[in-house]
Formats: structure tokens, C-alpha cells, sequence
């Protein structure tokens, strides 16, 4: 290479360099304005089936995740700890049809979690969690399929009243078991069965019932007593002023017996 070619080739390599560093730059400064989603530990999303996944199985979770791809379309967050749904929990996925949250450890779920989900989600799975006593007005226009098998459930009117506001996953049913019933007989049976045969609601209403007809007599009992009490007590004084007057002078006694039988009268 002569001296005059390496003097030519000098501004080329100089400007490739400028442009190498110009796109780096560029490049870096991509990456700052649009970081990564930056997703919970052992969190991850993914594509099944044409339908958008995101997976959080087995991750340790003691709360639903804030960034989960609001395209998501199914969500799994099995087998973690999460103790509770709140309000508005999964309000920013519109587009859910399935949600997995079994064996977590869920005992409250409360009215309005499952907001926004009721367009689209077909599947819910609550199944293995610690829940006893759910409120029908939690699981509100919700139009999927449930599985609510294997809690601890207290089998009474407002477990009844949810089971008869939502559709049961299929063969989920048996699932459902009294771990514990305003009924003693009841523990340890399948739900279904307990209500095919009672209704709970109206048992409920009619030990309500007799519990105000118990406490209506109890004080009605009490008024009877006290007129009672008091009419007795004014025949007892009315007796001794008679006595009085009885010792008194005629005169006066009569003047004051007239007085006291007005008063009685």
C-alpha cells in the first residue's frame, strides 16, 4: 500500500468508526428509555397453543404480580403462598380466560377481585386453598367455569347461596366437602349431598325465628312480672293507709278515706 492510499483509507476507517460508536450509542440509549420487564423470580411468559402464557408456578409468591403482560391470555400462579385475592386484583387483564390460582394458600377473597375478568375468563381453579366462607357478591358476574374442591369449607346458607351463584367446574363437585357445618352431621359429607336433602337458608331462617320468638317471650314474661309486681306492691301500700286511717279521729279518717279511694279509683 502506498503512502497516498493509506492517507485516502484514513477518513474511510475514521468515519466507520464514528458510525460504529453512533449506533452503539443509539443502541444504549434504546435500552434506557425501554428496559426489559422486569419479572418476579421464577415468573416467565410464554406462547401455548396460540394464546399468551404467562407462568408463575412454584415461585414463592405471597401476592398476585403487578406486571404481568396485560395481553395475557393464561395465567398460572399454582402452588405458591399467596394468602388473599384484594380488590381490582387482576383488573389490568382483560383479555383472561384462564386463571390457575390452586394450591396456594388463599383463606379471603375479597368483593370486586375478580372485577373485569367477567367478559372473557371461562376457567377459574381455586381448588386446595384454605378458604371456609366466601361471600356469592365475590365471584359477581362471573361467568366461568369454578373449581372450588379440596377447603376447608363450613358448609351453611352462604356457602349454599355461592354454589347456587356459580357453575362448577366439571367432576369438581365431589370436591366439595363440610370440613366443618352449623350441623353437626353434616361434617365430612359432600356438599351436594348435604343440600339435595336440606336446605340450609331455610333452617337458618327458622332457628332465627325461633330465637326471636324465645327472646320476644322472655320479655314479655319480664313485663307480666313487673305489672304484676307492681300492682301488688300498690294494694300493699293501699292496705297500710287504710290501717292508718283507721286510727285516726272519725272526721278526719273519713276526709282522708274519701281522698284515698279517689286515688285508688
Amino acid at each position: 500500500m502506498t503512502a497516498a492510499q493509506g492517507v485516502l483509507l484514513r477518513p474511510i476507517t475514521m468515519g466507520l468508526l464514528l458510525q460504529s460508536l453512533f449506533l452503539l450509542l443509539l443502541l444504549l440509549l434504546g435500552s434506557c428509555l425501554h428496559p426489559a420487564a422486569a419479572f418476579p423470580k421464577g415468573c416467565y411468559p410464554s406462547e401455548e397453543e396460540g394464546l399468551k402464557t404467562f407462568r408463575c408456578s412454584n415461585a414463592q409468591l405471597t401476592e398476585v404480580p403487578r406486571d404481568i403482560p396485560n395481553d395475557t391470555n393464561k395465567l398460572y400462579l399454582d402452588f405458591n403462598q399467596i394468602p388473599f385475592l384484594p380488590r381490582d386484583a387482576f383488573r389490568d387483564l382483560p383479555l383472561l380466560l384462564e386463571l390457575d390460582l390452586s394450591h396456594n394458600a388463599i383463606a379471603r377473597i375479597e368483593t370486586g377481585a375478580f372485577q373485569g375478568l367477567a367478559e372473557h375468563l371461562h376457567s377459574l381453579d381455586l381448588s386446595s386453598n384454605r378458604l371456609v366462607s366466601v361471600s356469592k357478591d365475590a365471584f359477581s358476574n362471573l361467568k366461568a367455569k369454578v373449581n372450588l374442591s379440596n377447603n376447608p369449607w363450613l358448609c351453611d346458607c352462604r356457602l349454599q347461596e355461592l354454589i347456587r351463584a356459580v357453575e362448577l367446574a366439571a367432576e369438581s363437585s365431589g370436591g366439595i366437602v363440610c370440613d366443618s357445618s352449623t350441623q353437626e352431621e353434616h361434617v365430612g359429607k359432600a356438599f351436594l349431598q348435604v343440600i339435595a336433602d336440606t336446605d340450609l337458608c331455610n333452617v337458618y331462617k327458622k332457628t332465627t325465628d325461633i330465637a326471636m320468638l324465645v327472646t320476644m317471650f322472655g320479655w314479655f314474661a319480664m313485663v307480666i312480672s313487673y305489672l304484676v309486681y307492681y300492682v301488688r306492691q300498690n294494694q300493699e301500700d293501699a292496705r297500710r293507709h287504710l290501717e292508718y286511717l283507721k286510727s285516726l279521729p272519725s272526721k278526719q279518717r273519713r276526709s282522708e278515706e274519701s281522698s284515698t279511694i279517689s286515688t285508688v279509683v
